[in-house]
């Protein structure tokens, strides 16, 4: 089996508080939230009317698509994805050939739920027996695999071209699943990635179950709160993220910008046995997955300098820190650095572990540290696990190697990845 080594050569992003790689890391910078008032929520009578969905102008929708492609075009995780993910492909300095397909790359874009509005106008059309009036391209906007499709027509992708789905785990998930085709020698490069829909037929699940916060209708860039003892809640929000992924060799043949490289990670469950339930995660196995991930990298778990955490403003925040702590042997102020970028995004549901990826590789290839915004007073059960000074409320100028990013998803579902600075 072979064992190439994997690096990062791409970032594009679709993020409530930046559209664009430049964008978002000024944001991210200058701790800038995208969470905002929509009253479309408020007519609708949701109890939490604020939510994290990208500011897409119809600049950025001519730069991706084609005025024939936006006919009738009405799927805003599609939209999300493909612009993140050429974004991605163009910043990584790769052409597209028009003519053959490039059987050395291909695509993972994971979705959670995708082509929601495209469904609820043809329910409406198909209900007033007007299906004839669909147009041509429902399929492709509502189907699953609907954004790897569009990326793999528009960048020519001949290697696997392939969707993949596990709730909030999905981004970093795909992410791992393209690593490990490229070192095992089966692609060159790969884009990984998410993209999630948004709006109030994806959020009104999580607002009947009564898990968002419904106090910050009036300031809503206050009410994401990871790990803050007054947290009430995540802010739901959409958008995607993406990474191009290849060989270190194929990278510094053509000269690439190098982002990072990918030291290893690992990906399982738990069963939803123990205490791991649908909505919870089994401690066990959250664990396990990030002790395989530094087994799979082959470092120490001393040797993590920061983590960016799944963290997501809920009851199970303080939980997260405990069983980074317990998994890695460390507490107090020999813990690492850790941060939250939901405090700016909300949660984005399956799009988060890949905005959260990009967000990461900037810090790593930038040398800093995003502040965790809205943290007034940290969680009681956190400060006796870790000291304050390990959770920057500040941008953070660091030297650092080694960044651990996990994503723990519904179904009781995890992944961990580790990137190193190269």
């Amino acid at each position: 089996m072979q064992n190439h080594r994997v690096v990062v050569t791409g970032l594009g992003v679709c993020s409530p508080n930046g559209v664009g790689v430049p964008a978002f890391k000024e944001a991210l910078e200058n701790g800038k939230s995208g969470i905002r008032f929509y009253r479309e929520l408020e007519k609708l009578k949701f109890s939490c009317q604020i939510g994290g969905m990208p500011l897409i102008s119809e600049a950025v929708k001519a730069k991706y698509f084609t005025p024939l492609q936006l006919r009738n075009f009405n799927a805003a995780g599609i939209l999300y994805g493909v612009a993140a993910g050429v974004e991605a492909w163009q910043d990584a300095g790769l052409a597209v050939d028009d003519e053959q397909c490039d059987f050395e790359s291909g695509t993972i874009f994971g979705v959670g739920t995708l082509g929601v509005d495209k469904y609820r106008e043809s329910i409406y059309k198909v209900d007033e027996g007007n299906t004839r009036r669909l147009g041509s391209t429902s399929v492709q906007q509502t189907m699953s695999s609907g954004v790897s499709a569009y990326l793999g027509g528009m960048l020519g992708l001949g290697n696997l071209v392939t969707t993949n789905s596990s709730a909030c785990t999905t981004g970093t998930e795909a992410i791992f699943m393209a690593y490990e085709r490229i070192k095992a020698g089966k692609a060159t490069r790969m884009l990984a990635g998410s993209t999630s829909d948004g709006g109030p037929y994806v959020w009104c699940g999580f607002d009947a179950l009564r898990i968002l916060p419904s106090k910050y209708n009036d300031n809503p860039t206050q009410a994401s709160r990871p790990m803050d003892a007054h947290a009430s809640g995540f802010v739901p929000g959409c958008g995607a993220g993406a990474l191009v992924l290849e060989t270190l060799e194929s990278a510094q043949k053509r000269g690439a910008t190098i982002y990072a490289e990918i030291l290893g990670g690992h990906s399982n469950s738990g069963g939803q046995r123990q205490e791991g339930s649908m909505t919870a995660p089994n401690p066990v196995a959250v664990k396990r997955c990030i002790t395989a991930a530094l087994s799979d990298s082959g470092i120490a778990a001393s040797q993590i300098d920061v983590i960016n955490g799944h963290l997501t403003a809920t009851a199970k925040d303080d939980l997260e820190i405990q069983n980074w702590s317990e998994a890695l042997g460390r507490s107090g102020v020999d813990f690492p650095y850790i941060n939250s970028l939901k405090g700016m995004t909300g949660h984005c549901l399956a799009a988060s572990g890949s905005i959260e990826c990009v967000a990461s590789v900037l810090e790593l290839k930038h040398q800093f540290l995003f502040p965790n915004i809205n943290l007034q007073n940290v969680h009681p059960e956190i400060e006796k696990v870790i000291s304050t000074s390990r959770i920057p409320t500040q941008k953070t100028d660091l030297n650092f190697n080694i960044l651990a990013k996990a994503s723990f998803g519904f179904g009781d579902v995890n992944c961990c990845l580790i990137f190193s600075k190269i």
